[in-house]
């Protein structure tokens, strides 16, 4: 099989790893792809939003598949074209059609999805730019914390919660009056929050049957003891200790399964991805959020435990052939460190020379880059997340030091990375 990969971060390069290593690949190609992954595929200069050019590009290079890392191709509808152009239709396309990725691209059409479907989640109201009074008022009514969302796609920044009810005003009216986040708070959902231990659970489905991924916990915040603004992710791990069998079972008959049928009941075709952003409170598991896509930074630490050929099953939920089952893993630990830019959520500097790389190369512990190119023949920083790396063994310990060990080797001018990832699990 040819494969079109899209996407140039982390996640795309943990896929990049895992697809080379399938007996059904013949080429792949990632768009635009990174330095860290041309030794698993060739790097193409080719904008997903250019439909045009993706046709051409599929159709002279015999593309067999497509597979979308990031949501904005999937939100803003590249499903769809594939699907509605005649010389693409037959290209295996994993990925929801732009009404499937709403579940991530509308926060108030998700919450509104879940309500229908009886799946747990916390209560919400949501509210519009011409009903910021409204939104104040509704505020003056619930209790603290107060979480504030962003309808739409905000690039990872678009929840902010705050302790203060004033604060919180002040928010609203920069979320909708101000338009702090643009066309994604023209609405804002306002969320009762939600107290205890959050994980993350990934399927792959083709509508009706599904395949469970390993679970994984992320790190959102940039200081450590999970302090500080929220970022795209700092760090993971799989598997959680906290999440036993019941809890499992939990999430598959309460969440999962009725979320699969909603997208049937509602006549959603869906095929690909589903991220299930959960949280353990004393009720038991409710939804935080659905992503259309899997996770990064999990999927650098959910695609190595993956014992299974991810194109195999890729192939299985295009061809809608799945029978509902648990992918086989290993029953090693992974964890994944991130490495980032100086000043990272905010501001921060690019084109800064990285060392250390080329050294490193080591089954049990894996460089995955993301905000990286090549420039003079020298690999420089890219994005506000650089690279990770990701250790493995069947000692969870051992796996946090192989990955801080290898990330320690790797060198450039304002890194900052956190030195806690894992440590609420009592692994330190």
């Amino acid at each position: 099989m040819n494969v079109l990969l899209f996407g140039s971060g982390g996640r795309e390069s943990a896929f990049a790893w895992k697809i080379a290593q399938s007996q059904l690949l013949d080429e792949l190609y990632i768009a635009p792809g990174n330095p860290g992954v041309v030794e698993y595929g060739k790097c193409v200069d080719l904008k997903w939003n250019n439909f045009n050019h993706v046709k051409d590009f599929c159709l002279n290079k015999y593309i067999d598949m497509v597979i979308v890392g990031p949501e904005d191709p999937l939100v803003n509808g590249l499903a769809d074209y594939f699907s509605n152009t005649q010389a693409l239709s037959h290209i295996y396309f994993i990925g929801p059609k732009k009404v499937g990725a709403q579940l991530e691209g509308s926060k108030d059409f998700s919450k509104r999805f879940m309500a229908r479907h009886e799946i747990p989640t916390a209560s919400y109201k949501t509210f519009r730019k011409d009903q910021v009074q409204e939104a104040v008022d509704y505020l003056k009514t619930v209790e603290a914390p107060y979480v504030l969302k962003a309808d739409g796609l905000a690039g990872g920044k678009g929840v902010v919660i705050h302790e203060d009810l004033n604060d919180a005003i002040i928010e609203i009216k920069e979320m909708l009056a101000d338009e702090k986040f643009g066309e994604a708070s023209s609405q804002v959902v306002i969320e009762e929050f939600l107290e205890g231990m959050e994980f993350s659970i990934f399927v792959l489905t083709d509508g009706n049957g599904y395949f469970l991924l390993p679970e994984a916990k992320d790190y959102k915040r940039i200081n450590e003891g999970d302090k500080g603004l929220n970022t795209g992710g700092m760090g993971a791990i799989s598997p959680v200790p906290f999440i036993t069998k019941s809890i499992f079972e939990e999430v598959k008959q309460n969440i999962i399964e009725p979320t699969i049928k909603g997208l049937s009941v509602d006549k959603i075709e869906y095929v690909g991805f589903i991220f299930f952003g959960l949280i353990l409170t004393k009720k038991g598991v409710q939804v935080i959020e659905y992503n259309c896509r899997m996770g990064d930074p999990e999927t650098e630490a959910v695609l190595p435990r993956v014992e299974e050929d991810i194109l195999m099953v890729m192939k299985e939920s295009a061809t809608k052939t799945i029978i509902s089952r648990t992918l086989k893993v290993n029953k090693q630990t992974a964890l994944t460190v991130m490495k980032v830019s100086g000043g990272y959520p905010e501001k921060y500097s690019k084109g800064i020379i990285i060392n250390g790389i080329e050294k490193n190369r080591n089954d049990d512990c894996i460089v995955f880059q993301a905000g990286t190119k090549m420039e003079d023949n020298k690999l420089i920083t890219n994005g506000g997340r650089v690279l990770c790396v990701t250790g493995l063994d069947i000692d969870p310990l051992n796996a946090r030091k192989k990955a801080y060990a290898l990330l320690q080797t790797i060198k450039f001018k304002g890194e900052y990375s956190r030195h806690d990832i894992g440590n609420d699990l009592g692994i330190k």
